[in-house]
């Protein structure tokens, strides 16, 4: 689309649809929505509209389509890859969801509720907890992210190996499409065979073919025990061959085996409050591992236990530490939660969410060092990620002797090398994060022309002026 000055008069017309107190014009009100956390991306806008209802989005999307006028759709701005923020030259509109607060309805039969787009992560795992059921979806940033950005980017998190990512816990979504008609198809069904899946087109589409504004979410049996460990290794074919025996000796219970370097590890002890480490001595890798049960019949207590004293055993694992109380369950997870915030302290730092086949993560990491010292030498890689579905947060912290801006100008040159190794091994340049504006102009080399002429129709079909999200993701 042609991108346009938004006059005054119009800027009125949109904050008549929310009340004057919803249209931030004001920079001190705007701040919070125009920057990344990482302070990787920031923009501008004339006005941000903190709509309290869908018909208010409706609205919104109407006038914006008749006056061809861009819209930004934003959740928690907990996104990674830029794709939440507006362009720098103040023409197109933010549209925050942060006030559809509402949860619409819980069926405890029926294992569902219907949030709106607004309810944080946070809210929703409480919600369900309320009525002695679990929302799985959990990330470091749950506090702050909500349903509706989550789905949007189809969010993954440390619960994909049991439960699957956003997309596979989602049964019906309502959303406003650019024209502002809104499409209500908040099913709770399982099984809905009637054409082409329109939920699943617009979950990771990342605002860029529709505004979610609510969602019905699957619920599951809260576990009646959970058992989590974190386990010391020497290199990560060890930690694969603990992960495919914990798979055939716990099944279903296994539902977190997450992975991560000594470096991470030590940022987080160094830079951030309240994580403790759980060994007295350091070793190169670790795995916090989880088994949970949601039924009343079988129980797992002391699965883990024979597992990890098997292994060390024979030689598989150097240490592990099993939380014996819920408090210490929870400092496990909060040190593992702390990684992608502590490597702040440390400096810049170049971020890659890849997915590869997780027979290859030990192949992937080997080759990964050799690929950072080649483009920077010195650089720090700081590997965490979720080994049981093969993604991987690939960060590299600039030398300790070498100034932020420069080891920052490497991006593209990092990103580039790492992103050849693993389409070489297989692999996905995009595990979770989504695309946005980050990996746009990347995409363009790993994906075939057929399937971006597919993309560029589908977005053309349901937004043919482009204002939705405009320059993310194509």
């Amino acid at each position: 689309m042609r991108k346009k000055a938004i006059s005054q008069s119009l800027i009125g017309r949109f904050a008549d649809i929310v009340g004057e107190v919803n249209a931030l014009t004001r920079a001190e009100d705007q701040i919070g929505f125009l920057r990344e956390w990482r302070d990787r991306y920031t923009g501008a806008t004339p006005v941000v509209l903190r709509p309290g209802s869908t018909d208010e989005v409706a609205r919104i999307l109407t006038l914006a389509h008749a006056e061809s006028v861009a819209i930004v759709p934003q959740g928690g701005n907990t996104g990674l890859v830029g794709g939440q923020i507006p362009s720098d030259d103040s023409t197109e509109i933010v549209l925050s969801l942060g006030r559809l607060k509402t949860v619409r309805n819980v069926d405890t039969a029926g294992g569902t509720m219907i949030v709106e787009a607004g309810v944080t992560l946070a809210e929703a795992q409480t919600t369900a907890k309320s009525v002695g059921r679990i929302f799985p979806l959990s990330l470091a940033s749950e506090g702050s992210a909500q349903i509706g950005g989550a789905l949007a980017t189809n969010a993954g998190g440390t619960a994909v190996l049991a439960y699957g990512n956003a997309r596979s816990l989602t049964l019906g979504l309502e959303a406003v499409l650019a024209d502002g008609r809104v499409w209500h198809g908040l099913r709770r069904l399982k099984k809905d065979n009637t054409g082409y899946d329109l939920r699943d087109l617009l979950i990771g589409s990342e605002g860029t073919l529709g505004v979610i504004t609510a969602a019905c979410l699957k619920l599951f049996p809260m576990p009646a025990e959970r058992e989590t460990a974190i386990v010391a290794f020497e290199t990560p074919e060890a930690a694969m061959k603990l992960f495919r025996r914990a798979e055939a000796e716990a099944g279903q219970s296994l539902t977190a085996f997450e992975f991560w370097a000594h470096r991470a590890q030590e940022f987080a002890l160094k830079y951030m409050p309240n994580v403790r480490d759980p060994f007295t001595d350091d070793y190169p890798w670790y795995v916090l591992i989880e088994l949970s049960h949601g039924g009343k019949g079988t129980r797992i207590a002391n699965t883990i236990e024979p597992l990890l004293t098997s292994a060390h055993g024979q030689g598989l694992i150097r240490d592990a530490a099993i939380a014996r109380s819920l408090r210490q369950a929870e400092d496990f997870w909060r040190l593992r939660d702390a990684f992608s915030e502590a490597q702040k302290g440390a400096g810049g730092s170049i971020k890659h969410d890849i997915s590869v086949p997780v027979a290859r993560i030990p192949e992937f990491l080997q080759r990964a060092e050799k690929v950072v010292e080649r483009v920077c030498p010195g650089a720090r890689p700081v590997p965490f990620g979720h080994f049981g579905d093969g993604n991987l947060h690939y960060n590299v912290t600039q030398p300790e002797s070498m100034d932020r801006a420069q080891y920052l100008a490497l991006w593209d040159q990092m990103s580039d090398a790492i992103f050849e190794l693993v389409t070489e091994l297989g692999g996905s340049i995009s595990a979770e994060h989504g695309i946005g504006l980050m990996k746009r102009d990347v995409l363009k080399r790993y994906k075939s022309e057929v399937e971006l002429d597919m993309m560029r129709a589908i977005k053309k079909a349901l937004d043919p002026k482009g204002i939705l999200n405009p320059g993310k993701v194509l």
